[in-house]
This record gives structure tokens, sequence and C-alpha cells, in this order.
């Protein structure tokens, strides 16, 4: 098939190029082309600027796509720029769990109502994070409903080359005794590998699904257990008080991510223990060496 894929050239839009190339698709690649990718002459590339939707109209110009695997999209007007100037049979966006308000114990698709949610027609910086998010599935469901669209749903990703540094945070912290102002230490939260996160979108490419669908590892943890973990293994209590750095997990609530509906699409997400540990493990190693 014929994919675009608007960014994709780094953290876990790596494994998800490198799965369509391993299954034989045609990718290309659209981004502002200001870093290099990995992917050498395996990709096509095109230079867009994705706010801009006389820059989409004139890289697009003349071009169909099987599917379009939208990385980059934040916004209502992100959604109007991609729906009316790009053709194609299938659009994945990468949305997120944060449009649920809030999220619970056994998050379900159905708790964010992208239908009967005001749409507001606006740009990156016109509300939080978790809004943008909101309006730009409010724009798919409300206005371009006879579309072939999937709105994937992600908590925090994470894995070794995780450029947000979120996780690590907590580790370097506890190691090097810098106290810590965290709000939700008993909070047991979802994450999601980047691997496995990259490998999803790819697997949805072939499937035939329509709406929001949620992906995310089996199981939670909190903070509280991850700081424990460190202290076993390294002898590093943490300090925890108002005063310190602000962790960034910050305002989570307790939840789980109920991904029933990719399971009975036959995806079946990894433990979360089966891969956190190690990560926290190697975490630890490379935070010992800077100590």
């Amino acid at each position: 098939m014929e994919i675009l894929v608007v960014g994709g050239t780094k953290y876990f839009g790596i494994p998800m190029v490198q799965k369509l190339i391993e299954q034989g698709h045609r990718i290309t690649l659209a981004t502002r082309q200001t870093a290099q990718d990995c992917f050498g002459e395996q990709v096509e590339r095109i230079k867009i600027e994705k706010t801009n939707p006389e820059s989409l109209k004139n890289a697009f110009s003349g071009r169909r796509y099987d599917v379009v695997i939208d990385k980059l999209g934040y916004c209502s007007n992100d959604m109007k720029y991609m729906m009316e100037t790009v053709c194609f049979n299938k659009y994945i966006y990468m949305s997120s769990t944060a449009v649920y308000q809030p999220k619970v114990v056994d998050t379900r698709e159905e708790l964010f109502d992208g239908l009967h949610k005001e749409l507001v027609w606006c740009n990156r910086t016109d509300f939080s994070y978790d809004e943008i998010k909101r309006q730009a599935e409010c724009a798919l469901w409300q206005e371009y409903r006879d579309r072939n669209w999937i709105a994937v749903r992600y908590p925090f990703v994470t894995s070794k080359d995780d450029y947000t540094k979120r996780l690590l945070f907590y580790i370097e912290h506890a190691m090097k005794g810098m106290p810590m102002n965290i709000d939700n230490v008993d909070s047991q939260m979802s994450l999601i590998h980047a691997k496995e996160a990259g490998e999803f979108l790819a697997y949805l490419v072939d499937i035939d699904f329509q709406g929001a669908i949620n992906g995310c590892s089996d199981n939670t943890v909190s903070i509280r257990e991850i700081l424990d973990y460190v202290e076993t293994k390294t002898g590093k209590k943490s300090i925890i008080n108002s005063s310190g750095d602000a962790a960034p997990y910050n305002g989570e609530p307790s939840h789980s991510i109920n991904t029933d509906k990719a399971k009975r699409l036959g995806y079946q997400f990894s433990n979360l223990n089966d891969w956190l540990w190690d990560l926290v493990d190697y975490y630890i190693g490379i935070t010992t060496i800077n100590v």
C-alpha cells in the first residue's frame, strides 16, 4: 500500500515506520525536514509545514494514499487541513488518553464523547494540550464522520530513548538525593512501551476498523512502587516534599486503560511488568555512571 506518514522520524515513529517497511508498504515521510531520519532510501520524503494549508495543498496535489498516519496532528484546524488537502482511503490519527476527563479505572473509549462536545476550530496554542486533543477528535467525530478514520489513544509512552525523560526524572532524583514534589505517589497509572506504540499503529493499517481505540500495556504501576524498587536495588531513599522539583507525572489520577477493542481486533499488548523493571534497571545503570 501507499502510506503517508506525517512525522515518524523519531521516538515511536521509528519502530512504526520500520514495521511498515517490513510489511512491504511504500512509505512517504512528510516532515519539516529539520532533522535526519534513519531510513535511507527505503522511504520517499516530502517537505511540509503542517500548520499551513497551502503548504499541504502544494505538497500533496495529484497524490493519493491508501493510508495516512498522522503523528503530528494536535488541534481541530490540523484535522481540517489534512482532511481537506490530502486524498486518502484511511486516516490514522495519533490521539491521546488525555482526552478523558478524567481517566478512571477501566477507562473505555466511550468515556470521551467527541460527537456531542462543542467543536471549536482552534490552533495548537489556543488551549491546553488535553483540550486541543479533544477538539481534534471533535472535528473528526462531527465534521468528518463520513471519512474512514481511526483515533488511537495512548497514555504516557516510554522507553530507553524517551526524549521527554519523564520516567528518568524519578530515578535520577531518587539516586542523587534531590527532593521531588510528587502529588500522586500512590496513583496507579498506565504506560505503553515506545516500540509497541509504534507497532500497534502499523498493525492498524490493515485492520477494518473506524473510530477511537485505546492502546496500552496491561497492568498499572504507581510512582511509589517504582521508587521502592529503586531503593531496594540501590539503597537510595527518595526525598519527597512540596519544595522539591515538580514531578512530570503530577496530576495523573489512579486509572487503567481498557484495551478490549484492540484485543477483539487481534492485537495483544504486553504486560507492563514484562518490560518496565528492565527499563528502570537501565535508568539506574546510566544514572549510576553520572552520580
